[in-house]
C-alpha cells in the first residue's frame, strides 16, 4: 500500500524561470539513468524479491524515496517553465537575450505538456521500460543499482555546472548527497548478501563452473591490442575477486576453431548462395510449380 505525502523530501524552487534549463534538467527525470528508471527499477527489484524481510525492504524503501525524486524534479522542471515565452515576438519583446531562451526551449513542454514536466529525456525521446532491469538475482541487480547511481549522480554533477540559479543549485546538491549514500548502499548490500552466505561471484554462483573451461578460459586476460599495456592491470596477475582462481595473461590469442563454412540456406528464403545462380532459381520454381 502507498500514499502520498505532499510536503517533499526537499524543496524544488528555482530562483527564476529558465525554460533552457527545464530541457537539460529532463535528462536525470525520463533518461536512461534518470529517477523514473531508478525508482521504477527498485521497485520492481523489490516486488519481485523472494527473499522477505531486509532485502526486501531495502528495495521498496529506496524505490519508494526515488519516486519523490521523481516529483522533486516534475515540480522543479515546471517552475522553471513559467513565463517562458511562447513565441519568438514574445521572447524579443521580453528581453533582448529572449530569441536564444525561446530557441532553448522544448516545445514539447508546451505543446503536450501544458506548461509542465514530461516523462521523457532531454532530447525529448519518451521514457522507457526497457531501461529497468530487475533480474530475480540479488547480486546482479545490485551490482546495476551501484552503476546507475554513479551514472545519475555523473549527470546531475555535469547539470550543477549548467545553471548559475541558487535554488536549482541547492536541489541539486541535495540529490548530489543521496547519490552518495545510494552508491554506498549498494555496495553495502553487496557485501552483506556474501557475509549472509546468499550470493557469491560470479553471477550466478549457483551455477555449477564448467570444469576445464573454466580452468582454461575463466580467468585468462586475452591481449587484442599491440604492445603490453594492459598486462600491467590488476586484472592480469594475480588472485581473481572471486577467490576462484589466478588471472594469467595472454598476449597472443589463438582461434579454437576452423573458419565457419555455412550449407546453402533453403531457396524460398531468397538469400544469396553458393553454386550456380540459375540452379537456384531452377529449384524454386519448381517448388513452386
Amino acid at each position: 500500500m502507498f500514499s502520498h505525502v505532499k510536503d517533499l523530501q526537499f524543496e524544488a524552487k528555482p530562483d527564476g524561470p529558465d525554460a533552457a534549463f527545464a530541457r537539460r534538467l529532463q535528462e536525470v527525470l525520463g533518461g536512461k539513468w534518470g529517477e523514473m528508471t531508478v525508482a521504477n527499477q527498485y521497485l520492481f527489484q523489490g516486488w519481485n524479491c523472494r527473499l522477505p524481510g531486509k532485502y526486501k525492504d531495502l528495495l521498496l524503501d529506496v524505490g519508494t524515496e526515488e519516486m519523490g525524486h521523481v516529483e522533486m524534479i516534475v515540480t522543479m522542471i515546471t517552475r522553471l517553465l513559467d513565463n517562458a515565452p511562447l513565441s519568438l515576438t514574445e521572447g524579443i519583446a521580453e528581453d533582448p537575450g529572449g530569441a536564444a531562451t525561446y530557441a532553448g526551449e522544448n516545445p514539447a513542454h508546451f505543446i503536450h505538456g501544458g506548461g509542465g514536466a514530461l516523462p521523457a529525456d532531454s532530447n525529448g525521446v519518451p521514457w522507457s521500460g526497457a531501461f529497468v532491469t530487475a533480474s530475480g538475482n540479488l547480486l546482479a541487480d545490485f551490482q546495476l543499482n551501484v552503476t546507475a547511481e554513479a551514472q545519475g549522480r555523473l549527470q546531475v554533477a555535469r547539470l550543477f555546472h549548467m545553471t548559475d540559479d541558487p535554488g536549482v543549485k541547492q536541489m541539486l546538491r541535495f540529490l548530489l548527497a543521496r547519490d552518495t549514500m545510494h552508491q554506498n548502499m549498494w555496495l553495502a548490500a553487496i557485501e552483506q548478501l556474501k557475509e549472509d552466505g546468499l550470493e557469491e561471484m560470479p553471477v550466478p554462483e549457483a551455477f555449477p563452473d564448467s570444469g576445464e573451461f573454466t580452468e582454461e578460459y575463466g580467468y585468462t586476460y586475452l591481449g587484442f591490442s599491440s604492445g603490453t599495456d594492459a598486462a600491467q592491470g590488476r586484472w592480469a596477475s594475480g588472485p581473481s575477486p572471486d577467490g576462484k582462481g589466478e588471472f594469467r595473461y595472454d598476449d597472443n590469442p589463438r582461434a579454437n576453431a576452423p573458419e565457419p563454412v555455412l550449407p546453402p540456406g533453403d531457396p524460398r528464403l531468397y538469400g544469396t548462395n553458393p553454386g550456380v545462380a540459375g540452379s537456384v532459381v531452377n529449384t524454386v520454381k519448381s517448388k513452386l510449380s
